[in-house]
């Protein structure tokens, strides 16, 4: 009856233990993912929360290369701490117990076990944290190095530098293996000296418990069942290191990514005020300055923008034209001087309110894998199919329009010319029906021809939205001659304004002398017949 009710107990034990496992396995999963999950979610958030400067110093895919080592890292020391660690603190307590109970030295021998094993995993395992951030801040080199590899694998191909960007790759790629193999060496020194130290406890404490037989002061039966139950502790223990050395890795991931937790989030108003429709743009004595820079981008900017104008800023590269965009749409904030819509001071707007009612067409257009539809809904999710024909019409993109929404352009909009892809552009902006677009070298890539039509457009677009402030910025004064009002800047500062005939009839200004070298034929306006260059092309 006495070894029946023994085996009951062990089959229910053990189906416990099983039952309990599976629930362990379960709720591990649940959090390790959940984890992760608000890792990234919370890093990503912050990440959009930063001032743009802060992407102009980065690569492409440095931030998603430290934010998935950062979460791998986690999860897998989550997943193996609560295996190992949990697993080994629970037998140790319940072996503790135990072992005070029949003598106070066996206690203590077990108990010493965690000081001395915590102080060799400490002295060994902080080594592995250093050569972590190493290699995160490599790896995430590599990966911002191949990804814009990647991006460019048309100009890499078309001159022969596979090898060459093979090479360079590679370089990173071996130094980070480099660094990995150099911390493996530290874990094995770590897992042999942790095993070593566990197998020399064992053998202190054995011969503790076998001197203690010889004394008489326990039984062979106390010895044994104390044998049997260390087996809970020093099987754990076997694989502390590994959980110790993975802690270390998580550590070091978790800095780099913390590095950029701590940049402060750009700064928001208070109490943001909603400007509404957008019906005046007023720069006031606005200046700026890079940190890094010597010398202002921007100095004593004054001017105003109405609804319904077209306004237009010429220069040379490096004038401040660029800077004046970022500017009035939030993305930097000027350091002397207001940038004031509606009347109101840009560093009170809800800027994110502001950019919704913006449309924006740069000289790089920003397009994404997918279809034609996935590139329009970007700006504006609830646009129909209806709308989304509309705004290609109003485009003058009829050519890609006629193969469907569902047409795949690739990534960066790969499979159209140049000029379909600035025309999508141009479709997605108006597509946001905004009270604001901006054109920002939107034909500067572009054929003459392209760029006349693209130009014509968007004449037409000014005509059709009566209350549309439109600006553009552009070196071809030819795709910006129509525009009501063009600002000349000069090494950042406004140093004339007017239509283009009044800045022609200055023939000493910098507009004329300007004009005169792009259009050859000394000073006088261009007049391209655009339909008889097509059709003879």
């Amino acid at each position: 009856r006495g070894v029946g009710l023994l085996l009951l107990v062990s089959v229910a034990a053990a189906f416990i233990s099983r039952v309990a496992k599976n629930f362990q396995q379960y709720y591990e999963n649940v959090v390790t993912q959940r984890v992760g999950t608000e890792l990234y979610a919370n890093s990503v958030r912050h990440s959009f929360s930063l001032p743009y400067a802060v992407f102009e110093d980065q690569r492409s895919g440095e931030l998603l290369q430290k934010l998935q080592k950062a979460r791998l890292d986690s999860q897998q020391l989550i997943v193996n701490f609560v295996d190992t660690v949990f697993v080994a603190v629970v037998g140790i307590a319940a072996v503790l117990v135990y072992a005070f109970y029949v003598h106070w030295l066996i206690g203590l021998m077990y108990f010493l076990i965690l000081p001395i094993l915590g102080a060799v995993l400490f002295f060994i395992g902080r080594k592995i944290k250093t050569i972590q951030k190493t290699i995160v801040v490599e790896s995430a080199n590599l990966a911002g190095s191949t990804t814009e590899t990647l991006r460019n694998v048309e100009l890499v191909k078309s001159l022969g530098l596979e090898n060459q960007e093979t090479d360079r790759l590679n370089t990173v790629n071996d130094k980070v293996l480099d660094l990995e193999l150099s911390k493996l060496v530290l874990i094995r020194k770590l897992s042999f000296t942790q095993g070593t130290t566990v197998n020399a406890m064992r053998s202190v404490i054995l011969f503790g418990m076998l001197w203690l037989i010889f004394l008489g002061q326990i039984s062979l039966g106390q010895f044994l069942t104390l044998w049997f139950y260390s087996f809970y502790i020093f099987n754990p223990l076997g694989d502390i290191g590994t959980v110790a050395a993975q802690y270390q890795e998580a550590k070091g991931s978790l800095e780099k990514l913390g590095e950029i937790l701590a940049i402060p989030p750009e700064e928001k108003p208070a109490h943001p005020v909603a400007v509404g429709q957008l019906r005046t743009i007023q720069f006031d004595q606005v200046g700026f300055q890079y940190q890094s820079a010597g010398a202002p981008a921007l100095a004593g900017i004054s001017l105003e923008i109405k609804s319904g104008e077209t306004v237009a800023f010429a220069g040379y590269s490096g004038s401040g034209k660029t800077t004046m965009i970022k500017l009035l749409v939030g993305l930097y904030r000027p350091t002397a001087g207001k940038v004031l819509l509606n009347g109101v001071d840009g560093a009170e707007i809800d800027f994110d309110a502001l950019r919704r009612r913006i449309g924006y067409v740069s000289q790089d257009t920003q397009l994404f894998s997918g279809t034609l539809r996935e590139n329009l809904l970007f700006v504006n999710p609830d646009a129909t199919d209806d709308d989304c024909r509309e705004a290609l019409r109003a485009a003058a993109v009829e050519g890609i329009a006629s193969r469907g929404l569902d047409t795949r352009i690739g990534e960066g909009g790969l499979k159209l010319s140049g000029g379909e892809r600035q025309r999508l552009a141009i479709a997605r902006a108006l597509l946001r029906d905004p009270d604001l677009i901006i054109f920002d070298e939107a034909t500067s890539s572009l054929d003459s021809i392209t760029e006349r039509s693209i130009t014509d457009t968007i004449k037409e677009i000014a005509r059709s939205r009566p209350n549309l402030i439109t600006i553009m910025v552009a070196h071809r004064l030819s795709t910006i001659a129509h525009a009501d009002r063009i600002y000349v800047l000069q090494k950042g500062r406004v140093i004339g304004s007017g239509s283009h005939a009044a800045l022609l009839r200055d023939k000493d200004g910098l507009y004329a002398a300007l004009w005169k070298e792009q259009s050859g034929n000394g000073g006088e306006e261009e007049n391209f017949d655009v339909p008889a260059l097509v059709s003879a092309s």
